[in-house]
């Protein structure tokens, strides 16, 4: 094998080694242009040849890059080295690189903790939702709850959706709830009876605030919650705390509403 056949094998071309490194051509050509890589050997036609050399640098250079050092200092780290320069750029290098992992893994950490808020809805503590609602939640009620209807496909279609829940949702729950309860105020304060249009159009409006959040409730099932409201102390409470009276009209107003729907579609 003859020299010239040598140099052929451990020479290569920008093009080449644009291709092997992952780095434009262009960059190539800058390199060369600041001094911070500058090919040593050139074709018979003047075209640049890197070295194995070269390459070596250039690996530096692109790992330097990826780091974030700027051109200026990947200079003078490399121009500045002794004779062990490439076991210490390596040390340097490696130190760098599990720096970033360290922060890396932080950061992954916290991109997971803001996802798993994310898919979860970003559900709220007790606290929370204690601070929105006010003695209407209640930790014991929500646990017997869940054990009274748990097996019911109302209760798992609720909790399915309210899983997802921000509180910018439940704000807005709250604030169809008590746009709901204003209206039966205002049509009791205003001497309407509950099988009146205003009444019952404020129990409709209670039975789609359900529905649209919470699950599937036709207005003859909502009979059923307007007699809860009645028969457990709890949600009479909510109601006589508001204005006394305003449970039995509520119930009253929801299953007149339950008939209104039933003449409709009779």
């Amino acid at each position: 094998m003859t020299g010239q056949q040598v140099q052929e094998l451990t020479v290569l071309t920008v093009g080449q080694v644009a291709e092997s490194f992952g780095v434009t051509v262009r960059t190539l050509h800058h390199y060369d242009e600041i001094g911070l890589l500058s090919p040593s050997e050139r074709s018979a036609a003047g075209y640049r040849l890197y070295t194995d050399e070269d390459l070596t640098r250039l690996q530096h250079v692109v790992v330097y890059r990826r780091l974030g050092f700027p051109l200026e200092q990947i200079s003078e780290l490399l121009d500045g080295g002794t004779g062990a320069a490439v076991v210490e750029h390596l040390h340097r290098q490696r130190a760098a690189v599990m720096s970033r992992l360290e922060e890396m893994r932080d950061l992954v950490t916290a991109i997971d903790r803001a996802l798993e808020q994310e898919m979860t809805g970003n559900k709220l503590t007790d606290d929370e939702m204690r601070e929105l609602f006010g003695d209407a939640f209640d930790d014991d009620y929500a646990e017997e709850a869940q054990q009274r209807w748990g097996d019911t496909d109302a209760w798992q279609q609720s909790q399915r959706r309210t899983a997802r829940y921000t509180r910018s949702d439940w704000e807005d729950i709250k604030a169809e709830q008590d746009a709901s309860n204003a209206a039966f105020v205002a049509a009791m304060e205003a001497g309407q009876p509950a099988d009146s249009v205003a009444a019952m159009d404020a129990a409709e409006a209670s039975r789609r605030t359900i529905e649209r959040w919470f699950y599937d409730i036709t207005p003859d099932f909502h009979r059923n919650l307007g007699d809860m409201y009645l028969q457990d102390p709890r949600f009479t409470k909510t109601y006589e705390d508001i204005r006394p009276g305003l449970a039995q009209f509520v119930r009253d107003a929801i299953h007149a509403n339950a008939d209104r729907a039933d003449n409709a579609s009779s």
